[in-house]
């Protein structure tokens, strides 16, 4: 990747996390103010306001709020690092994946340090009550996913120094 594309990608990654992000947060802040005691039926969707302590799935929700907080927090600020350096090397959809991952995360750690727990929405019946924040994660993870099986990596062309190109070649 040039220099100049790099950073193209590093801004238009951090544009999308802003915008996902706000449109998370928006949505959260809807729900806290809409749906307490009325939950909504959308099909097999249903909008149900329920609080995380924890992280996914419920998991340490006994732990302390800065205990979460500092653990997810510094998960996201290596995602960000990561995210940041990967803009060298990867393409447009491998950016707009780590992007929705890192504004799932940034969501998830900002609704937690201003409300004291993850606001969840979206619920199934038979899987956890989620929320916006947790859908833009899972799709940057299978969009990683797919992209990683689908790109080869490639292969090299030019021998090193001292090193025939193949063996039998040129002899």
């Amino acid at each position: 990747m040039k220099h100049h594309s790099a950073a193209r990608l590093r801004l238009s990654t951090s544009a999308l996390v802003a915008i996902l992000v706000v449109l998370s947060l928006g949505a959260g802040s809807w729900a806290r103010r809409s749906l307490p005691g009325t939950p909504a039926e959308l099909g097999p969707l249903q909008l149900r306001l329920t609080f995380n302590s924890g992280v996914a799935f419920g998991l340490g929700n006994a732990l302390p709020l800065w205990v979460v907080t500092a653990v997810t927090g510094s998960i996201t600020a290596g995602l960000a690092l990561y995210a940041w350096r990967a803009a060298r090397e990867a393409g447009p959809v491998t950016m707009i994946a780590l992007g929705s991952i890192l504004a799932g995360a940034v969501s998830n750690v900002i609704d937690r340090l201003v409300n004291g727990a993850v606001t969840d929405y979206f619920h199934t019946g038979w899987w956890p009550t989620f929320n916006l924040p947790d859908v833009y994660i899972t799709c940057g993870v299978a969009a990683l996913i797919v992209t990683s099986l689908l790109t080869h990596p490639q292969t090299e062309l030019e021998p090193r120094s001292g090193e025939s190109a193949a063996p039998g070649v040129g002899e």
